[in-house]
């Protein structure tokens, strides 16, 4: 179906403020309010929802208006075509980076638990890396036991209750191929493939799109190779924490205490608090590189969605001035996002009787600024007192039910604001 947009009211028989008219050679968006770009994806959902999946957009679009089209016009239970408006190949490029990078993290994301395992996500985003730049990308991957030797405790014990092993990625774009080329930033992802919550079990209903737990890997992954088709030209680590939390005699439990590579120790108090646990171990393996820069992307917590309600994705970090950049980063790559508070003594509150901290409060979402207390033992991990350390808390990268603007399951929210960090940040 060919598509136009229209700065016009469309004729009365389509109803007072109808968004979409018809026409004998296709349909019409009428942009006569003040958010035009949620217009057009609002019309793409609809157009969508009634069974059109192959579009060709006629007549002027821009750049984020052919974009909003293309955030509308999904749906996870089957491919959709789009064809671009004529435009300039800058712009040409673009959307087709952002689609192709967009695309990836929607099939991970979306991915049934058995069909994506920790490995297999692991394995998935090394080689959609490796083949955007094949000679300019290296990666290892530890996993099972080994990561217990390499004393990577988070990720082994979250992951330990599964048959499926934990994994850690760490891949290297490294495009000058100078092996002492410093490392100008690190990226690092939650790849909870699936969380049952473990002991601390959750309820069918919490359980049911826990398959989108590796959200912030997927994110991550899509950020990296998006920069790295705008033309990024600095070293990147990207490291992945992958892991199923399941229940088993050989699960890690309440009341166990971790000690950390850097000595901290971690008491137990809900083992459906899990994502910081593993993240605690690629931060320090993003610090170990001497990266300047580290950003994570990870679903953390429930109390940041009931904080911004799903529609924004919360902004953490130390470095207020890192903070307020990557505001104007995601507003001008029209992704919602909102800073929450993070100061100093978030590190202190979860306390814990017998360790240096507990990984939460043993009370439902952890309890009163749940999502800052979450950021607050993370910044245990960092290096340099959280100076250019950027905690994203990807509260709006997934719709448990679709809405008038968004399919059910994955988007991309966050992945541009990442790539855009990149880029900016490492000139």
């Amino acid at each position: 179906m060919n598509i136009w947009l229209s700065r016009e009211f469309a004729a009365a028989e389509w109803g007072e403020g109808a968004l979409i008219s018809h026409r004998v050679d296709g349909a019409q968006i009428h942009l006569v309010s003040a958010t035009p770009l949620s217009d057009i994806q609002q019309a793409a959902r609809r157009l969508c929802s009634q069974g059109i999946y192959r579009v060709s957009l006629a007549g002027h679009w821009d750049r984020e208006q052919q974009w909003a089209f293309a955030q509308g016009l999904q749906t996870p239970k089957r491919a959709v075509e789009l064809q671009w408006a004529t435009c300039s190949e800058e712009d040409r490029a673009e959307l087709e980076a952002r689609w192709l990078c967009g695309r990836w993290v929607r099939e991970m994301t979306n991915a049934t638990p058995e069909q994506l395992g920790p490995l297999d996500l692991a394995v998935e985003a090394a080689a959609f890396i490796t083949e955007l730049a094949p000679d300019r990308v290296s990666h290892r991957i530890l996993k099972g036991e080994a990561l217990a030797q390499a004393g990577w405790v988070g990720l082994y014990q979250v992951g330990r209750g599964s048959d499926r092993e934990p994994v850690m990625l760490e891949l290297d774009f490294n495009p000058s191929k100078d092996p002492k080329a410093p490392v100008a930033a690190a990226l690092v992802g939650k790849g909870i493939t699936f969380d049952s919550g473990g002991y601390s079990m959750k309820t069918s209903q919490g359980m049911l799109t826990m398959k989108h737990d590796m959200g912030g890997a997927a994110i991550v992954t899509g950020a990296l190779a998006l920069a790295m088709l705008r033309g990024l030209n600095k070293r990147i680590k990207l490291i992945l924490c992958c892991a199923e939390n399941l229940v088993s005699g050989h699960a890690y439990k309440l009341g166990d205490i971790l000690t950390y590579k850097n000595g901290t120790t971690v008491e137990i108090v809900n083992t459906d608090a899990e994502g910081r646990l593993v993240l605690a171990d690629g931060l320090q393996l993003a610090a170990e590189s001497g990266a300047p820069l580290i950003i994570d992307g990870a679903t953390l917590t429930g109390a940041a969605v009931m904080a911004l309600g799903g529609r924004y994705n919360a902004l953490f970090g130390l470095d207020k001035g890192l903070v307020n950049r990557a505001m104007v980063y995601a507003e001008s790559e029209q992704e919602p996002a909102w800073p929450l508070p993070l100061e100093p003594w978030h590190s202190q509150q979860c306390p814990s009787h017998y360790a240096d901290t507990a990984n939460s409060r043993p009370v439902p979402g952890g309890g009163p600024g749940g999502a800052s207390n979450a950021a607050g033992f993370l910044s245990r991990f960092v290096a340099n007192e959280g100076q250019g350390w950027l905690h994203v808390d990807l509260a709006a990268c997934f719709n448990e039910n679709g809405d008038g603007l968004w399919a059910p399951g994955a988007n991309t929210l966050g992945m541009r604001t990442m790539a855009r960090a990149l880029l900016e940040e490492t000139r």
